[in-house]
């Protein structure tokens, strides 16, 4: 599903939305009945003052190299990926095992609204509105088994539908992974909407981790496999470019890509006057994730 601008609630009048919702009774919906794409979510203690960027900038500047690897490329192909019916198949060391419908690891009448900012691993940044649960809450239905140490993710493999996928450079499927305690933590979530939308396709329809400490490329897009075990799962990055991107990918100004800096970010939409700003340690969720990282050299755990 492909949104355009005159599909979703104009921006202003969304931030005029949230300012009523801030004052509001937790988890009241302001979207008018009968829209079938609306989507609404509680707000979060957890979400950002920050400024969101526009629905245009979100949709149309990404990275999700199953459609190619330009930054518009996302949004121009990715309208032929089927999302529905979707589930998703959550296995390994739990005690639920099975396949499970979006609508069960994420209920409409559960989702929040967590307005993240998001840092890739590219020096770029954004700030997004999206809307969801905690991954925990979805991992919890499936039972987690006490041994489980890390989590592993998987995207949808259809090369007859993600063009990308006919040709090599990474190997498909993507997948991604998380320790168990990453997964489990309040920010961590399983997003299926921005924007009080469902979740466009190029942004990873139907459904998606976003972990905003983390550089942007250990968010998953479109989930079909969740994975618990005892070990630590290959990435595909890391697979890839070991040198380059590690299992960790935390966000840190102070290790610097073998090939250009992470000190600075440029702010997508901020114009050519904008400028570049100081990239704050874990995206600055420092408070909120550091210990999960204390003792480790986070040069070596990059």
């Amino acid at each position: 599903m492909k949104l355009s601008w005159s599909d979703v609630t104009p921006e202003a009048v969304w931030l005029n939305r949230r300012s009523f919702m801030a004052g509001a009774a937790a988890g009241a919906a302001t979207l008018s009945a009968g829209s079938a794409l609306a989507l609404s979510g509680a707000p979060s203690r957890l979400s950002t003052d920050e400024k969101p960027n526009s629905f245009e900038e979100i949709t149309n500047y990404n990275n999700f190299y199953e459609f190619g690897f330009g930054k518009e490329d996302p949004a121009r192909y990715s309208d032929a990926m089927t999302t529905d019916p979707w589930s998703v198949e959550i296995g390994g060391m739990v005690e639920r095992p099975g396949s499970y419908g979006v609508e069960d690891l994420a209920p409409e009448n559960a989702l929040e609204e967590r307005i993240y900012r998001l840092r890739c691993v590219e020096a770029w940044s954004m700030v997004i509105p999206w809307l969801g649960v905690p991954l925990a809450s979805a991992l919890n239905k499936a039972g987690v088994e006490p041994g489980a140490k890390f989590v592993r993710f998987e995207t949808l493999y259809r090369p007859e539908e993600m063009r990308a996928q006919r040709g090599g450079g990474i190997d498909w499927p993507y997948h991604e992974g998380l320790r168990i305690d990453e997964a489990m933590h309040p920010l961590t979530i399983l997003a299926t909407g921005l924007y009080d939308k469902p979740m466009p396709n190029q942004n990873g329809a139907p459904i998606r981790l976003v972990v905003p400490w983390k550089y942007g490329f250990k968010s998953i897009k479109s989930i079909v496999k969740i994975t618990l075990t005892d070990s630590q799962p290959s990435t595909s990055w890391e697979t890839l470019q070991p040198r380059e991107y590690g299992f960790y990918a935390n966000v840190n100004p102070e290790v610097d890509h073998p090939r250009w800096s992470q000190a600075t970010e440029r702010r997508i939409g901020a114009g050519l006057l904008g400028g570049r700003q100081d990239t704050l340690m874990f995206n600055g969720y420092g408070d909120q994730v550091a210990d999960l990282y204390a003792g480790m050299d986070l040069a070596k755990n990059y």
